[in-house]
């Protein structure tokens, strides 16, 4: 099969590429800027486009596919050629779906947690000797890819809510058709695609109705919003609500106990309980018995930047999260003050999404930095810029929060300043940022953790 992608350098579509070109079809590619890593690994697989842009004399009509990636624009003319050709487009959902219609599919959606919740279920998966594809959003340890398309006939993925392409604006995990379908919980997000609650709820009820006849919904009944929409709209499929499994704390340590059996935990905080739970019913669907899972789950470090601990030593330890979103945020700050309750927590939040930085949305954060000893939050002039958004007043982003004492940073000097004048006795540093803090040297704050 001859594929070409449009887009070729997003995180997951030239992962995506790679697992496809090993899989032995030919592949071919295009994209105005491709950064590190997929530059580096496309290169090494010889997939990496020879010019960066756009060359319409790529788009023949013996091409099979063209795979459209998400940050393609109508008017690319790579896109325009295709369609004149009459070729297959595909957003990259619709073709994972193609290449598994006749593997059971478990899909993992929510506007929390989901990131988390599939690479549990894949490393239970790996450690217990079973044959599955994947599709996933960060990097997990023990994994080379975060696409993998084989014969294999399970296949777990992550599920998106956000726009397939440009010509496909329904959300990715409306295509994927589950027969496993989990829910991880329902917070308004992504406000530049779904202006209200409402139209960003109906996102939620359409997959429901999406999955798969004699499938299952399982699904996080903790969430009000959540549980009152699988009442009105679960009657189709068969549901199981969970919740936060039995467990205790210990000197910093959790123990979770299932089915008579016990593991400790390498992960933490309640909203990795609630994963925990889901991947565990996931995973018995799968019929994987509670004493492997668990004896599988307890040597789960974590999916890269979700409360990744990045060091530790001098009294201090610094964890990285990918939260950015209110719920994911509140649900990060909770965690850590209930695991380290005898530690000072310094909170550092970075506002990087399009709902973040706009001020219509920032009342959603009320309440979501208040377990923090000390908070601050921190935005890019430059990062509103490439948004083509308005200024971002500091007194509108402390109105948000409506937290005393916030403090609010939004040049990158000052922020070192702030860091550099925190103390760090007994405490834990905790970054929070989809983004990079615009370019913050790690380097540099890590070294507080040294003698």
């Amino acid at each position: 099969m001859k594929v070409h992608f449009i887009s070729i350098g997003g995180s997951v579509m030239h992962q995506l590429a790679i697992t496809l070109k090993k899989k032995g079809y030919q592949v071919t590619g295009s994209d105005d800027e491709i950064f590190e890593p997929a530059a580096s690994n496309l290169k090494k697989e010889g997939i990496l486009p020879e010019k960066e842009g756009w060359f319409p004399d790529k788009i023949s009509s013996d091409l099979d596919v063209v795979i459209l990636g998400m940050h393609a624009r109508a008017d690319n003319p790579e896109l325009i050629r295709a369609k004149e050709l009459g070729l297959k487009i595909y957003s990259f959902p619709e073709f994972i779906y193609s290449e598994s219609r006749d593997k059971k599919r478990v899909v993992v959606g929510g506007s929390h947690g989901k990131t988390t919740t599939t690479s549990m279920i894949m490393h239970v998966l790996r450690q217990t000797g079973r044959d599955f594809d994947y599709l996933v959003g960060a990097k997990l340890e023990g994994f080379e890819v975060s696409v993998k398309i084989t014969d294999a006939p399970v296949i777990i993925c992550e599920g998106d809510e956000y726009p397939a392409s440009v010509i496909e604006q329904r959300p990715k995990f409306h295509f994927l058709h589950p027969h496993i379908a989990i829910l991880t919980g329902i917070a308004w997000d992504h406000i530049n695609v779904f202006p209200s609650f409402d139209i960003y709820l109906e996102q939620f009820r359409l997959f429901i109705e999406q999955t798969e006849p004699g499938g299952v919904l399982i699904y996080n009944e903790t969430d009000p919003v959540l549980d009152g929409l699988v009442r009105e709209h679960g009657g189709s499929v068969r549901t199981i609500g969970y919740g936060i499994p039995s467990h205790t704390i210990d000197a910093g340590v959790t123990t979770i106990q299932l089915e008579g059996h016990a593991a400790r935990l390498k992960v933490f905080g309640n909203h990795n309980l609630l994963n925990i739970q889901a991947a565990w019913l996931a995973c018995r669907e799968l019929n994987v018995p509670a004493e492997d899972f668990l004896a599988a789950i307890s040597g789960f470090t974590g999916a890269s930047r979700r409360l990744e601990l990045l060091k530790a030593g001098n009294g201090l330890s610094v964890y990285r999260d990918f939260a950015h979103a209110p719920s994911k945020v509140q649900a990060t700050i909770t965690a850590v003050k209930q695991q380290f309750p005898d530690k000072k927590l310094i909170a550092l939040l970075e506002l990087h999404t399009y709902s973040s930085l706009n001020a219509a949305f920032l009342k959603e954060y009320e309440g979501a930095m208040d377990y923090a000893d000390v908070a601050a939050v921190f935005y890019s002039r430059h990062a509103l810029e490439i948004k083509r958004m308005p200024e971002l007043k500091k007194e509108e982003v402390q109105q948000g929060f409506h937290k005393k004492d916030l403090v609010v940073i939004n040049n990158k000097e000052d922020l070192y300043t702030w860091l550099d004048a925190q103390h760090y006795d007994n405490s834990v540093l905790l970054l929070m940022t989809s983004g990079t803090f615009e370019g913050l040297d790690l380097g540099r704050i890590l070294a507080k953790c040294e003698d």
